[in-house]
């Protein structure tokens, strides 16, 4: 697989939850994964119930077979004095231009710079080697912008690139979109069976194609389970009332008669959200991406739910 594994989505489908299954997936039987957050939310750190992530690499769980989930919350400004550090020697000199607010400057006001620093820092854990000469992390999974941003957002090192024709700056935005162009690294997202996510998921898988990023996998989340199949609500119509009603007193429910009207609606609501949910299955296979699928966490994400879904996704082949 990929090392690097980009997860994305509409909000709301939860994508911060996949990411962190797909990271413990991932490090099952030894190996080792490290999960970074982007955005500054601190979702990660909830999820897995710790306290908030600093700048640095912490472990933060233990997964099946004895394999390692590190996470790091990547503070943009921290990234940028690293940068100046490591490709400069300007570690002091740093320290001077955030007294002057140039740092502040660079990470919050001027455009692009903090998605550059963002995902070097990313790129930089995935390609970082041990004295032995082994990988650090075997895999490295992102929690990445949500699916409307996430183009522009890996991509803003090309438009770097672009702007620093030559030296050190256009040979890192170089590297950096090498290596994101590349089969080493795989975009995924997060949809529900719903009309706009499952838009918004077809509208970013072209926009990821177009720029020649590499698209991974649709993850299907929060599936429910078909309680009713197609004939069952036929079999439940108006025409079969008295039956309903009959089959009702049969085992022993009373005032089954006044269940008869709820019970028809319902089952009416679940036919509706099947055939939605048809719908858009038919539309997800038109765009010809390999998926995967999650079921729905009755009980909400917590950490429990995160190690089920990590199991469900190796049934399904991941770091398999």
């Amino acid at each position: 697989m990929s090392r690097l594994q980009v997860v994305s989505g509409k909000g709301g489908t939860g994508k911060t939850t996949v990411a962190a299954a797909l990271a413990l997936a991932l490090a099952t039987e030894g190996k080792r994964t490290l999960l970074v957050e982007v955005e500054g939310r601190q979702g990660i750190a909830q999820l897995f119930e710790t306290e908030a992530l600093p700048y640095e690499e912490r472990k933060i769980a233990v997964a099946p077979g004895g394999g390692e989930v590190f996470a790091l919350a990547i503070d943009a400004e921290r990234a940028l004095l690293d940068y100046l550090q490591m490709f400069y020697k300007l570690g002091s000199a740093g320290r001077a231009l955030k007294k002057l607010g140039a740092i502040d400057f660079a990470t919050t006001i001027a455009p692009g710079v903090r998605d550059v620093l963002l995902t070097g820092k990313a790129c930089e854990a995935v390609r970082r080697r041990e004295k032995a000469g082994g990988f650090t992390y075997d895999y490295v999974v992102m929690d990445a912008p949500p699916t409307g941003r996430i183009t522009r957002f890996l991509n803003v090192n090309d438009e770097v690139a672009g702007l620093a024709r030559i030296g050190p700056i256009h040979n890192q935005a170089q590297a950096i979109m090498r290596f994101l162009k590349s089969p080493d690294t795989a975009v995924h997202l997060v949809t529900l069976l719903e009309e706009m996510p499952v838009q918004e998921t077809a509208d970013g898988i072209a926009e990821l194609r177009a720029a020649e990023l590499p698209v991974g996998r649709v993850v299907v989340n929060m599936v429910r389970p078909h309680v009713l199949d197609e004939a069952a609500v036929r079999a439940a119509s108006g025409a079969h009332r008295d039956a309903i009603a009959g089959t009702l007193a049969s085992v022993g429910v009373k005032g089954g008669t006044r269940l008869v009207e709820p019970l028809l609606e319902q089952a009416a609501e679940h036919a509706q959200r099947v055939e939605l949910e048809r719908a858009q299955r038919e539309t997800l296979d038109g765009i010809g991406v390999p998926s995967y699928e999650l079921p729905f966490l009755g009980d909400g994400a917590d950490i429990a739910g995160l190690y089920r879904l990590a199991k469900e996704l190796r049934r399904q082949g991941v770091g398999a």
